[in-house]
């Protein structure tokens, strides 16, 4: 969760606002309201971000389909993925390989 936050941060502080993140960027109203004043703009759908800005995701993570519209769009995405949602979703997608492999 700190990551995913100090990648808002750090976007604004690099890019200046607004910065778009795909979904709140974590669960917590306090700290999405705090970066939404800082000049984050959340969003739900990559169509809300207008093409060559700035895109984060959320610690969530996003389908390789929203990774695919992203690059479509030309959008400069930085990635705040929690490490273990990344972990998690790696095993999972090589557990179904191996499953279908029997």
């Amino acid at each position: 969760m700190v990551r995913a936050i100090e990648i808002v941060d750090r976007a604004l502080k690099r890019h200046g606002a607004p910065v778009y993140v795909r979904h709140e960027i974590v669960h917590n109203r306090h700290v999405v309201d705090n970066l939404r004043g800082k000049g984050a703009r959340f969003v739900e759908e990559l169509d809300e971000v207008p093409h060559s800005a700035v895109a984060i995701f959320s610690a969530h993570g996003v389908a390789k389909k929203v990774e695919q519209d992203a690059q479509s769009r030309r959008l400069d995405v930085l990635d705040a993925t929690c490490p273990l949602v990344t972990k998690v979703r790696r095993d999972a997608s090589t557990s179904r390989r191996d499953a279908r492999s029997f």
